[in-house]
């Protein structure tokens, strides 16, 4: 495919709202755009993923892991938050974790995203995050878009979490 059919197909995604297609396109962009094109593209792709995110809150509905679109919606706005973490903005990136954990009717994202967003009230970098709190093997086993498997670290977290607020 060359740059000028992969952009009308792009644009066709973008018409329908079709963030799965957009990401199915994700490595033909990145073989044939340069640095600009690419940001402009994902800045699509957060785009219709916010937009999708209005509409479900609006619509007062849980978003389905297993329905293509809201997966997809689910991880553009997942990477929106680590790229808020990875900024060091762990405040952000901490209310979109607790957004993002509300927004899914999938219990292990919505764990998930308790853990995430634990580390980042903590003021935990990433790098800390990832070296200390996240099973990156265990993750990749999985097969998530999202780090889904921790350490015992995490769930000590979690517990101290929890007894701070009680």
């Amino acid at each position: 495919m060359n740059k000028e059919e992969l952009k009308a197909k792009i644009l066709e995604a973008q018409k329908k709202e079709d963030i799965a297609s957009l990401y199915v396109l994700e490595q033909q962009a990145h073989e044939l755009f340069d640095e600009e094109t690419l940001h402009g593209y994902y800045a699509n792709i957060l785009d219709l993923a916010l937009e999708k995110l209005t509409n479900t809150l609006e619509s007062h509905r849980r978003m389905e892991m297993n329905e293509v679109q809201d997966f997809a919606t689910l991880r553009a706005l997942y990477e929106y938050a680590m790229e808020h973490y990875s900024a060091g903005s762990p405040s952000d990136a901490a209310a979109l974790f607790e957004v993002l954990g509300g927004l899914s009717n999938d219990n292990k994202f919505c764990d998930a995203m308790k853990v995430h967003q634990a580390a980042a009230l903590e003021n935990l970098s990433l790098d800390d995050f990832l070296e200390k709190l996240a099973d990156l093997q265990e993750t990749e086993n999985a097969g998530t878009f999202y780090v889904s498997r921790f350490t015992k670290e995490a769930q000590e977290l979690l517990d101290t979490d929890k007894s701070k607020e009680e």
